[in-house]
């Protein structure tokens, strides 16, 4: 099982200890489709990582969460998480001081809650079997804003990015590796095919304004009052690490490298009438 499948049934199945009512070790396999085994595997990480874990007379399990309101993650922590979750293969372990905060916002808004309400979605679910089973599957009606239009794409899924927003794919028709928002796949069909082109699979990871990489960075060097910083912040979190104040000017200086300038433009207009 893939470090993202594991991290995603984690949060998944502490969702399902924290809805009511209590639910039995058997029925807690049913739902993850696994074994009881490792639900008392999951059940004894839990509450090693400090979560109040209760039973009731009859031997079901719940959670008590109030002790964890108005938790936060650092940024480290954000930070920490946010690359375990978009990086598959790697062999990071989900430290305890993360997943005792993972239900709450951070400074990166990165939201556990999001994670496992997407992956009780349907499409995440096919996807996330096709990629283990290494099958083939079409993204039926997929809504693309690029040629306008909408159709069927056969693919080779082989990842999440940005939060379970988008997946990563391998599109036989193009040779190119593509990255698909969820939100626009009206359904994931099997086709019983095998992977065709593994090999030419390559991670297309978003930069901090949601684009894929194309074979070409573009720098960016942008000059920020503190309210523009603000701004840009709330509409694009993952911008803050690349932000630095610099004190004579006054000034938010943004440097990074980004995967497309179609942004650019958008920003700086929306500058240009902040300061009219």
């Amino acid at each position: 099982m893939s470090n993202q499948r594991k991290i995603l049934r984690v949060l998944q199945f502490i969702s399902y200890l924290e809805q009511k009512p209590p639910k039995a070790v058997q029925h807690l396999a049913e739902l993850l489709e696994t074994t009881d085994r490792t639900v008392y595997r999951y059940l004894d990480l839990i509450r090693e990582c400090g979560f109040d874990l209760q039973k009731d007379k009859f031997n079901r399990f719940f959670l008590q969460t109030d002790q964890h309101a108005g938790v936060r993650f650092t940024s480290e922590e954000a930070a920490f998480l946010k690359q375990l979750v978009l990086t598959a293969g790697k062999q990071n372990k989900l430290k305890d001081a993360v997943l005792s905060k993972i239900y709450l916002a951070s400074d990166l808004q990165i939201s556990a809650a999001h994670l496992v309400n997407a992956k009780n979605g349907l499409i995440v679910e096919r996807l996330a079997q096709a990629m283990a089973n290494k099958e083939q599957v079409i993204l039926k009606r997929y809504h693309s804003i690029n040629s306008e239009s909408i159709s069927d794409r056969l693919v080779e899924p082989f990842g999440f990015t940005d939060n379970y927003h988008t997946v990563m794919a391998f599109e036989p028709s193009s040779g190119k590796n593509k990255t698909y928002h969820l939100d626009r796949i009206t359904t994931v069909e099997f086709t019983n095919l095998s992977f065709a082109f593994e090999a030419q699979h390559e991670q297309q990871i978003p930069d901090a304004f949601g684009f894929s990489y194309s074979g070409v960075k573009y720098p960016l060097a942008l000059d920020l009052t503190l309210k523009q910083y603000l701004l840009l912040k709330n509409q694009y979190p993952l911008i803050i690490p690349y932000v630095k104040y610099h004190a004579k000017k006054d000034r938010y200086e943004l440097r990074m490298e980004v995967n497309s300038l179609e942004p650019v433009g958008r920003i700086e207009m929306g500058m240009n009438a902040q300061s009219e």
